[in-house]
């Protein structure tokens, strides 16, 4: 399937901010056959400490490589689920992104660890409100939850052969607002963002100029609007950075599936190492 998105910041469409896009081709990779991903992804645990948490065990899950050589280290993924996949059942938050990367034909194509923590039930990865344009005060410090998914972060680091170079961070939704979020407090940790359909608070936005980040946001979505990821690349844009930005005319809330699906984002995102 090959579709012309909109995309970028280099055409000439004014949107109220003056962000310009342009049209460029991306061309989507054929579904692979899908497996059960609880199958692939091993259960973990780590206890918490902090806010109205003591000794709280939290659950998530790890992905690794379907074959880890002596002596190698490899790239991390860490993966912020949206609002309809919160709970504990450690099992809900696998869908999309870390079902497909558990699929083999990824797996040997992008070998990887995937953490995919979950966000309590009527908890965020930051509290903001998702469905207006009025501007987002980004909190002093992150939230209990994203305390938690950098905390799973860290230990994963310690015990796996990991390329600290080489750890990358996505979300789509609530996670696309957690991504930006997470990528602005921690500016010089990842070697790459792909914040999908989400948005941040844009004051903040130039913390990012040197960081490689590609955003993608259906044009139609409803239930996030779409100024949000248009305000934080024109706010980058504006500090000197150069973003990518993919925005999908006639797509909804789901631009994830035609973002994860391309068949550019992926060896763009493995690409990045951090200083290079």
């Amino acid at each position: 399937m090959r579709a012309i998105l909109l995309a970028g910041l280099l055409g000439s469409r004014v949107f109220g901010l003056c962000l310009s896009l342009s049209l460029i081709p991306v061309t989507f990779a054929a579904d692979p056959p899908m497996t059960k991903p609880t199958d692939s992804y091993a259960e973990k645990t780590i206890t918490f400490t902090g806010g109205p948490y003591k000794e709280e065990i939290f659950k998530y899950r790890l992905l690794a490589p379907a074959k880890v050589e002596p002596g190698k280290k490899y790239p991390v993924v860490l993966f912020l689920h949206g609002a309809g996949e919160r709970g504990d059942d450690n099992a809900n938050q696998l869908k999309y992104f870390p079902t497909w990367m558990a699929e083999p034909a990824w797996q040997e194509k992008y070998p990887c660890y995937v953490i995919a923590p979950q966000c309590r039930k009527d908890k965020k990865w930051v509290e903001v409100d998702w469905s207006t344009t009025a501007p987002i005060n980004m909190p002093p410090e992150p939230g209990e939850q994203m305390q938690v998914a950098l905390r799973i972060l860290d230990e994963t680091l310690k015990n796996y052969p990991i390329d600290p170079d080489r750890q990358y961070l996505t979300g789509l939704s609530m996670g696309g607002y957690g991504s930006w979020d997470l990528a602005m407090r921690q500016p010089t940790r990842f070697a790459a963002v792909v914040p999908i359909c989400g948005g941040g608070d844009d004051r903040h936005a130039a913390l990012l100029k040197d960081l490689p980040l590609w955003a993608w946001h259906g044009d139609q979505d409803q239930a996030v609007p779409v100024e949000r990821s248009r305000k934080m690349i024109a706010a980058i844009k504006a500090a000197g950075g150069q973003p990518r930005y993919t925005e999908l005319p006639g797509v909804g809330h789901d631009s994830w599936t035609p973002a994860y699906k391309s068949e550019e984002l992926l060896p763009w995102l493995f690409a990045q190492k951090r200083g290079g």
